[in-house]
Parts: structure tokens; sequence; C-alpha cells
């Protein structure tokens, strides 16, 4: 009889975005990915590295990729780790800090995979909630809790908090203050300072949305030095392959192309959220490359299925505080006003 430790046996799994076999055949909304090409240059140094190469294991460190990291967002590599996508890191994060049911946090609604992780740790698990201002609402003053997991830009809704409430926030954390900043190259103010000035805080980044590499599933952490010491410690010593070292070093140092895609769906963004509010939307302002919108009737799964019959995906989620909505990915232009005519078409309900 096979006997499963039980946490395992009665948690429930994470649930990803739809992903269609046909998935040409739809405008694909649903799970923030990029609609741009990652760089020419990016695709020139994986192309460089398939070959004879392949047959030798890839630098443990990842030191290219940890100084053009360095580089670009002014620190020493040695307050840098680069991560098989930032669950790596956010999974490792629990299990270098939390113990068998000591506790972790996060704000509900935000990325519910924390959650997992913990599970699968055998943490325990609180959440808070938000205020109809989006203000985080039960913290205590003082807060025990050995990781709190904050994403800023909040992933569904796209708002962002401040980052005097971060810092004063993580004034109030005996434990680790973790940023998971995946969204945060759409938005217009990062937390990095705060690694420098607080020694309980980390920020943990993706390549899969801005970079247009998620299929690469690349990440990235900045904290304290023996913070990322003791993160080393517990991956996988071969944790990227040779093609995702290239590929996350040339992105990286390819900023003129990054900042344009970035703009472009910036651009986008701000286009479609006037054009949902014409036609009688509520949208949350927001600092992603999405946008989480509601329609007049506050029937979210009324809208998700009307744009399924056309062929469009969107994120739709069945959470009590969530369902009223839709999660909108910035598209190209042309995918968008496709999809703001759909939204015509199926009409603001009764």
């Amino acid at each position: 009889m096979i006997t499963l430790r039980q946490n395992i046996a009665e948690m429930a799994g994470y649930v990803p975005g739809f992903q269609p076999e046909d998935i040409a055949s739809y405008i694909k909304l649903n799970t923030n990915e990029n609609p741009y090409p990652p760089s020419p240059q990016v695709i020139d140094a994986i192309a460089r590295e398939v070959g004879e190469g392949l047959r030798r294991y890839p630098d443990a460190a990842s030191r290219l990729a940890r100084e053009e990291a360095g580089r670009l967002y002014g620190f020493d590599p040695s307050w840098i780790i680069m991560a098989n996508g930032s669950d790596e890191v956010l999974n490792n994060l629990i299990r270098a800090f939390a113990g068998e049911g000591e506790e972790i946090a996060y704000i509900h609604p935000s990325y519910s995979y924390y959650g997992t992780l913990a599970e699968v740790q055998g943490a325990k698990v609180r959440t808070f909630g938000l205020t109809e201002a989006f203000e985080p609402e039960g913290i205590p003053e003082r807060y025990d809790a050995k990781l709190f997991f904050l994403t800023n830009p909040n992933a569904p809704l796209g708002f962002t908090y401040s980052q005097n409430y971060i810092a004063d926030l993580a004034g109030r954390l005996s434990g680790m203050l973790v940023v998971d900043e995946a969204y945060v190259d759409f938005a217009e103010e990062t937390s990095l300072e705060l690694v420098r000035s607080l020694d309980n805080v980390v920020v943990t980044r993706t390549f899969s949305k801005s970079y247009s590499l998620a299929g690469m599933r690349l990440g990235l952490a900045i904290a304290r030095p023996e913070v990322i010491a003791a993160l080393n410690k517990i991956r996988d010593h071969y944790n990227l392959d040779r093609l995702a070292q290239a590929a996350a070093t040339a992105a990286l140092h390819d900023q003129p192309y990054f900042l344009e895609c970035v703009a472009k769906i910036k651009e986008t963004r701000a286009w479609f959220t006037a054009e949902l509010e014409k036609i009688g939307y509520h949208v949350i302002p927001s600092s992603g490359n999405y946008v989480f919108a509601s329609p007049p009737d506050r029937d979210g799964t009324r809208v998700y299925q009307g744009l399924y019959d056309r062929k469009i995906l969107v994120r739709h989620f069945t959470d009590p505080k969530l369902r009223h909505g839709l999660r909108i990915t910035i598209g190209t232009k042309e995918e968008m006003e496709r999809t703001i005519q759909a939204l015509i078409e199926i009409g603001p309900g009764r």
C-alpha cells in the first residue's frame, strides 16, 4: 500500500491557466504571457549554445547571468541568485525559513501558489484580506510569521503598494518580507532600494512576463548575501541549463529591446482600459501586463464564456472575491481591439 504524507494526500494542487492544444486558433489572454517575441539577441545566444557544449554541465553558479543582473540592478553578484522560474526561489525561501508547523502569510487575493508551496513544506498558512481601498487589513503591529509574501504589483488585481507602506510592513515583521515583483517592469517603482536598507527584505523577479521567456523558466532573487548563501545550499546544483543561462544573460543585456516591448504593452494597457470603461466595465488601475475588469452586471462567468465561445481566452477565478470579474492579459493592439469588439457583442448583461 502506498502511504503519502498526510498533508500531501489532503492538499489541493495549484491550478494554472488553461493551455489549449490548438493554441494557434485562440487569442490567448489568460496567462499573462508577453505578446512579443524575445529579443533577437536571446535567440542568437541560445543558438550559439546548441551543439557540442550541451554534453557538458552548465555553470553551477550561473555566473554570467548574475553578473549581468548585478550590472543592471546595481548589486554585487553575491546578492543575486538565479532560479528555474521565480517559483523555484519562492519554494526555496519557504524551505530555508519555515519549518513544519511554522507560519507563512500573504495577502488574499494574490498569488495563491504561495499557499501550495507552504503546504508541501508542512508550514501553516495565514492570509490577510483587503479593504475596498485595497489596503491590507488585520496585520498585527508586530507579526512573527517566518515569511510574508507581498505581490507587488498585486496579481490578479494590478494595483501597487507604496514603498513607504512596504518599508513599514518590513519593520513590523520579525521574519522575512518577500516582495514578489513578477510584474514590476510594467510599474513605476521597485523595492530594490529596500533590499539595501533593510536586512529582512527579499525581492524576486521572473523573466516570463516582461522578457518574453515564459517557456524558459527563468527567475532571480536579490537579497543580503547571507540569504543568497542559504538559498544556494538548497537549490539544485545545476538548476539552470546552458540554454537558460544564455537566454537570461542576453535578455538582461538587451535593454533597448526590453524597454521598447514594455512601452508598447503599457501604451496598449492604457488604451484598452479606456475602451473597457467606455462600454461600462469597472477596471482597477493596473501596473501589470493585465487588467482586472468587471462587467456592468458583475457576472464574470457569463462574459468568460462569451469570450471563450469566440476563441478568446481570459482568466476567470471561482474565488468569491474574484468571480465577478476577469483578469485579461494585455496582448497586441490588434488582439485587444478584437477583444473589445467581442465584449461589445456579448453585451452588458441584464
